[in-house]
């Protein structure tokens, strides 16, 4: 008799490689986020969705404060058309990414979510600023 976890066979390696790829062309962590700043290999855009008041008092450093409803074609064509966007919000509770990720989308941008947020910032043990840190 099959075990819990076995009694719904595994997918095939090629289907499982499939799917991955597919993941991770939707998502990047905290971690890459990290090490990518911390390197100075910044091909992206660090965008925090949540609101301006939650950025002043605590983000992620190199992070620009872009709350998801601010996110117009206007706006957004600051940045050439191949910028690949990463946004992040307060954490896996919070939809902010998504939301921002389907405006991005919208208006014809790149765009990947920085799974866990400012939690899973603040889990691998990186440090944030507030403003009066940043100016």
């Amino acid at each position: 008799m099959p075990s819990h976890v076995s009694e719904t066979p595994a997918a095939s390696p090629e289907a499982t490689a499939a799917y991955y790829a597919r993941k991770l062309a939707f998502e990047t962590d905290c971690w890459d986020v990290h090490a990518s700043l911390a390197a100075g290999n910044t091909d992206f855009v660090l965008l925090d969705v949540r609101s301006p008041a939650m950025f002043a008092a605590s983000h992620i450093p190199g992070a620009i404060n872009l709350p998801h409803g601010k996110m117009t074609a206007h706006r957004m064509s600051e940045w050439a058309e191949e910028t690949l966007f990463v946004v992040y919000c307060a954490g896996p509770h919070c939809n902010g990414t998504d939301k921002a990720a389907l405006r991005l989308a919208r208006l014809g941008k790149h765009v990947k979510v920085m799974i866990g947020g400012m939690t899973g910032w603040a889990d691998e043990g990186f440090g944030f600023e507030n403003e009066a840190a940043a100016a």
